[in-house]
Parts: C-alpha cells; structure tokens; sequence
C-alpha cells in the first residue's frame, strides 16, 4: 500500500507542477485553487499516507485500507477535477458542487479510514492487570 499512494502522490505532483508551469507561462492564474487542492489533497496527504503505512509497518491488504486508499482516490480525482471545470467556467458551479461535496465527504472518509487503521495497528500493548511492576 506504501508503494501504490507513493506513486499515485507523484503522479498528483506531476499534474500539480505541469498545471502551474502553465499557469505561469501563460500568465492565467484562474487555476490557483485546482493547483492547490492537487497538490495538497493528491500529491502531499497521499504521500503522507504512504510514510503512515511505511513507517509503521500497517497492514495494506484489509478491507480498511483498500477503503482507505479508493476513498481517498475517488474523492481526490472527482473533487480537483470538478474544480478544473468550474474555475475553467467549462460547467456551471451549480451542477458541479454536489459532486464536490461527495467528493469532499469521500476524502474526509480516507482520513478517518486512515486515523482507524493508524489508531488499531499502532495501539500500546497493555498491560496484564495480574502481572505487579
């Protein structure tokens, strides 16, 4: 799992860097906040969700963190690319906010999924209650 959100954060980066290399060529800013949420939400929370896996060693194959990851993906694409066409005025905002705000709720989702899986895999092993320090 480390490995997949590794590589999809720089396929994020990549479209993040290419969409402001445009941006400042062509001296049209219009896409400031897709760039952003591109790379805020794609490139930077996904990989910081691969340093979670990697770093404490969790469990990539459950159902959890096959959630995890498409929640976040599907949240991710759906949401920067209704912002790409809204701040490109290529489809009202009207028919594009209940996409993002199931797109919103669908990151929000991965997060919590990822908090959940953080939280059980990472938990303190407690101490017998019959067994005196």
């Amino acid at each position: 799992m480390a490995r997949k959100l590794a590589l999809t954060a720089l396929v994020y980066a990549l479209i993040g860097l290419l969409l402001g290399i445009y941006m400042a060529a062509s001296k049209n800013h219009v896409q400031m906040v897709t760039h952003a949420h591109i790379l805020l939400i794609g490139f930077v929370i996904s990989f910081i969700y691969s340093a979670f896996y990697k770093l404490w060693n969790l469990p990539g194959d459950g159902r959890a963190s096959q959630l995890q990851f498409y929640a976040h993906q599907a949240g991710t694409l759906v949401l920067t690319g209704s912002l790409f066409l809204m701040y490109g005025q290529f489809v009202a905002p009207a028919v594009l906010e209940p996409f993002m705000a199931v797109a919103s709720i669908a990151v929000l989702l991965g997060m919590v999924t990822m908090a959940v899986v953080f939280v059980r895999h990472t938990r303190v092993a407690r101490a017998d209650p019959g067994v005196t320090a």
